[in-house]
């Protein structure tokens, strides 16, 4: 090999790394590093296991948000889906406890009402932004007031409590664990691998990013870009119901407060991981990485008391900015 071959050779497999997902793992080493100087306990199981859970939520979210951002859309309605899930899901059981007594049916049955609830709103958004020809951010923007509105009228201004003895048998399902790993844990780790096969190795995937690429020039390769936008909004929702599935036995309850902001961590974790906000270009890892990323800074500030808890929204706004001013510089020298 002549040396100007070598030297065409080395550009060449340094374009091969994905530099998107290897800046959100770095940041995660360096979160790691930092939080275990600044405080003895922080790399304690108990605490790594802690964080872990905590970021099972608001990661099953962003999978989900994944494919909508890397379709060229966006859900700012989320939080308010989830809220009014969990409430239609405890109005359920409590109404059902007074018909039967096999707390597993009730159960069961609410698990299987929030799934379709979900599913159903991320349906609804999808086809208001293809039919009705709006943008996705307009639609979102009203169903997440309508979804709030609604978990508010649902539990009178006030709060939606699930049954005791139906929270009992539940509670498993958020602090129960398999084999020493908390259960959202792995209802999250089955999520990143099943949104990862589908996203990078399938041709719904394929046509999601496509999509998000150039709308037009994915219709021209007659692709049905609006099936894809819509199937990528009802995973979103499917991803909000799972979520809301594991949340409802931590808390046990419903209320207008339920799930305020986590549409912006959720997009906070994907922008992170380096999906473009533009669309065209998803990475199911970097979501993981992202939403590991938002629940470290969370925790080494509650191990430190640098910041208040109350500027944990600040921060995370912060990091979106700084996040997509750094995709931009990186697209500039690209």
């Amino acid at each position: 090999m002549t040396d100007t071959t070598a030297r065409q050779t080395k550009p060449g497999l340094l374009a091969g790394l994905d530099w998107k997902l290897l800046g959100p793992l770095t940041a995660l080493v360096v979160l790691l590093i930092i939080g275990s100087l600044l405080n003895e306990n922080f790399l304690s199981s108990g605490n790594l296991l802690n964080i872990l859970t905590r970021s099972a939520f608001i990661g099953i979210i962003a999978i989900g948000a994944t494919f909508v951002i890397s379709s060229g859309g966006i859900d700012l309605s989320v939080g308010s889906m989830a809220a009014f899930t969990a409430g239609v899901m405890i109005m359920l059981m409590n109404w059902m406890l007074g018909m039967t007594d096999m707390i597993w049916l009730i159960v069961a049955v609410g698990i299987m009402a929030g799934a379709l609830i979900g599913s159903a709103a991320g349906w609804l958004n999808g086809i208001l932004i293809t039919r009705g020809g709006i943008e996705a951010f307009i639609v979102t923007l009203g169903t997440m007031g309508i979804y709030r509105s609604l978990v508010t009228y649902l539990a009178d201004g006030g709060t939606l409590s699930l049954d005791r003895e139906v929270r009992a048998l539940y509670r498993p399902v958020y602090y129960g664990d398999i084999f020493g790993l908390p259960i959202p844990v792995l209802f999250f780790a089955l999520a990143a691998i099943l949104g990862w096969i589908v996203l990078n190795n399938t041709a719904f995937g394929r046509h999601v990013q496509s999509v998000g690429a150039n709308e037009d020039v994915a219709r021209y390769s007659a692709i049905n870009t609006d099936r894809i936008k819509v199937y990528a909004f009802m995973i979103q929702g499917a991803c909000v119901a799972l979520a809301t599935i594991v949340y409802v036995p931590r808390l046990g309850s419903a209320s207008a407060t339920t799930g305020v902001l986590w549409e912006l961590e959720a997009i906070a974790a994907v922008i992170i991981g380096g999906t473009l906000l533009k669309g065209g270009y998803g990475r199911i890892g970097g979501t993981i990485a992202g939403a590991l990323i938002l629940t470290l800074i969370g925790n080494i500030l509650n191990l430190t008391d640098l910041i208040s808890n109350y500027l944990n929204g600040a921060v995370q706004g912060v990091i979106i900015i700084a996040a997509v001013f750094l995709q931009r510089g990186l697209r500039r020298k690209s």
